[in-house]
């Protein structure tokens, strides 16, 4: 399977870039052709230009590049912090200029754009690892958990995308060196659920 991974964190030394690292390296132990990209290393520029916006086009190389793998991806990871319940800005702006129409959904011909879209990625299923140092109880009560409807209502189903799972480690400050390789443990359990040696099933 060709897999994307897309990793939203500026701090090389971050939890999150432990998870990358174990996805990538627990999807390639079970022969998975993957597509790792840092965004921030790749100095991915999340400004969608006016232009681009109007005709669906990017002169960006490094934007068509993601375009084109994504979708002929497989599967697709995303690792984040939770940032005011959002993204980080450079992985939305990743989402603004990659999900594009006509590369992740489409809209009937007699449609202006109001109903429903059609989704077009090639994935089946979508994987989602975020950190955060909110306590569970207040996420859900008070701020009712954003980044869930955000990335399995809003993007993944919008594209077409129906299996879909998504993990929060908490918190992560003040966590001990033994709770995060438990937590690493759990990333590398999940990704062999979802993405199993390739061919067995």
């Amino acid at each position: 399977m060709k897999v994307s991974v897309i990793l939203g964190h500026p701090y090389e030394e971050s939890f999150n870039h432990a998870i990358a690292g174990m996805v990538v390296d627990t999807l390639k132990a079970n022969g998975h052709d993957v597509r790792f990209h840092d965004l921030y290393g790749e100095r991915f520029d999340p400004l969608l230009q006016g232009e681009e916006l109007v005709t669906d086009q990017s002169d960006d190389p490094l934007v068509r590049s993601h375009c084109t793998e994504i979708r002929e991806a497989d599967g697709i990871v995303i690792i984040h912090p939770n940032w005011w319940g959002q993204p980080p800005a450079i992985l939305k702006g990743w989402v603004d200029r990659v999900l594009r129409e006509k590369i992740a959904y489409e809209f009937a011909s007699d449609d202006d754009g109001s109903g429903l879209p059609i989704g077009l990625l090639k994935a089946k299923t979508a994987v989602v690892f975020n950190t955060s140092n909110t306590p569970e109880e207040r996420e859900n009560n008070v701020f009712g958990d954003p980044l869930e409807r955000i990335w399995k209502d809003c993007v993944f189903d919008f594209c077409g995308v129906t299996g879909y799972n998504r993990r929060m480690f908490r918190t992560i400050a003040g966590s001990s060196p033994k709770e995060r390789q438990g937590w690493l443990d759990e990333v590398k359990d999940t990704v062999c659920r979802y993405f199993p040696q390739d061919g067995i099933v």
